[in-house]
């Protein structure tokens, strides 16, 4: 029997993965000057219509923590599931890395370990396994940091992504930050090629959505797709079949569309480094490389081996 998830992107590391009746959202956050508003941010209107939603925070930075989620569970029937080192006093089910949790039957959450704040996320829904990196990445800043420096964060790192090297990831979501610099991908590579995701949506890209176009357009291999979803509110329906493959499409536009795409513009005009010109050298295509085609919406993917 095939089963089907959608998932929306809002804001930065902000997703939601709506599955039949109950919905998941990691890491909301409404931005820093509010970029989330009125019909663009998740709504108590739109909580109400699922029988439960499971809010997770991977960690108390500001970028993935929004207080507004908290006033959600007057609304709708909601839990929330949070990093053991949260402050003291928030709300939720506190979890440390190796922790699992039984949502509900054939559905867990599992807490792996972040090179920053917090936890990682590891969410198994009916035999689907979709995993949110939080602040996992491999933290270099290559241009400002000691060679020793970088040697360290990327042990950490691969330290971290050890365990994960064992599960069979169908979606995740990895940060793909360009404030870093140079090789500022280095971590979304390596996570690609030791975990095989078969799908990857690079988030935590501080409003470059012209970057991670770029990089999805490039970083996708015969193991793992990867797909920008740079607009909020960005959606897409993905649907595995009972052959084991994965299809995804894209919902047709909403009477939404129009609002969703004044307010990106607005976001990239007041961001004096919306046209700046990061380096992309190391991203070049390589146009004799057949394992990097060109996927429409029709697309299968199959699952990693």
């Amino acid at each position: 029997m095939s089963k089907q998830v959608k998932i929306t992107h809002f804001y930065h590391s902000g997703f939601s993965v709506e599955a039949e009746d109950v919905l998941f959202v990691f890491d909301y956050w409404r931005g820093e000057k509010h970029e989330l508003q009125g019909k663009t941010e998740l709504t108590p209107d739109e909580l109400k219509k699922y029988r439960k939603v499971y809010v997770l925070i991977s960690h108390e930075h500001i970028d993935h923590m929004d207080p507004i989620v908290f006033t959600w569970k007057n609304e709708a029937d909601v839990s929330y599931f949070v990093s053991s080192d949260m402050p003291v006093g928030t709300r939720g089910k506190r979890m440390a890395p190796g922790d699992t949790v039984q949502l509900e039957e054939d559905v867990t959450l599992t807490a792996f370990d972040s090179t920053d704040l917090g936890v990682s996320f590891l969410l198994k829904w009916h035999g689907i396994h979709i995993f949110h990196a939080g602040d996992l990445n491999f933290w270099h800043w290559r241009d400002e940091s000691t060679v020793k420096e970088i040697q360290e964060a990327e042990r950490e790192f691969q330290k971290a992504v050890k365990p994960l090297e064992k599960e069979n990831i169908d979606i995740s979501f990895f940060p793909v930050d360009p404030r870093q610099g140079t090789m500022f991908e280095a971590g979304a590579d390596y996570f690609i090629l030791a975990v095989k995701p078969r799908l990857m949506i690079p988030m935590h890209y501080f409003h470059r959505s012209e970057i991670i176009s770029e990089y999805a357009r490039v970083a996708s291999c015969r193991t793992t797709e990867v797909l920008a979803m740079p607009g909020i509110r960005d959606s897409i329906i993905i649907t595995f079949d009972d052959q084991g493959y994965l299809n995804i499409s894209f919902p047709g536009p909403t009477e939404d569309t129009a609002e969703t795409s004044q307010v990106l513009e607005s976001i990239e005009a007041d961001n004096p480094f919306y046209e700046s010109d990061l380096p992309l050298s190391q991203l070049a295509e390589n146009p004799d490389n057949p394992d990097d085609p060109e996927h429409s919406s029709e697309d299968h993917f199959p699952f990693s081996t």
